[in-house]
């Protein structure tokens, strides 16, 4: 592994990211700038965090830190999708979203697991 870029978490975070800014600018006006600029802070915080630790990886603590950041982050981003599909998605409710956003925690849990039993500089 060369790069952050090379994990499957930072790839499905980025992927994810992209989803949910698409997302936010259906929402309307004044919900862009509140609820829909909150929703693109925590999920592009995911890929960003993930990105920092790897630059941390020759320390293992560090890059523990930053990965829980990130699961953090895909905690709050889960959060807020369920208030946002509550809200304005009644009729067709974000589960899908929703769904590969729990995949994605699930994979950095994972992940922290192995960093933290297995990581060798």
């Amino acid at each position: 592994m060369k790069s952050y870029r090379d994990l499957e978490i930072y790839q499905m975070a980025y992927d994810l990211a992209l989803e949910v800014h698409k997302l936010t600018m259906t929402l309307p006006k004044f919900e862009m700038h509140e609820q829909g600029s909150q929703i693109r802070r925590s999920s592009k915080s995911i890929k960003d965090n993930i990105a920092e630790g790897f630059g941390r990886r020759r320390y293992k603590d560090e890059f523990v830190r930053f990965l829980i950041f990130a699961h953090s982050s895909c905690d709050e981003t889960v959060s807020q999708l369920n208030m946002i599909s509550d809200i304005h998605f009644k009729d067709e409710p974000l589960t899908d979203l929703l769904n590969r956003y729990d995949t994605l925690g699930r994979k950095i849990n994972s992940f922290i697991n192995y960093v933290e039993t297995s990581w060798k500089v």
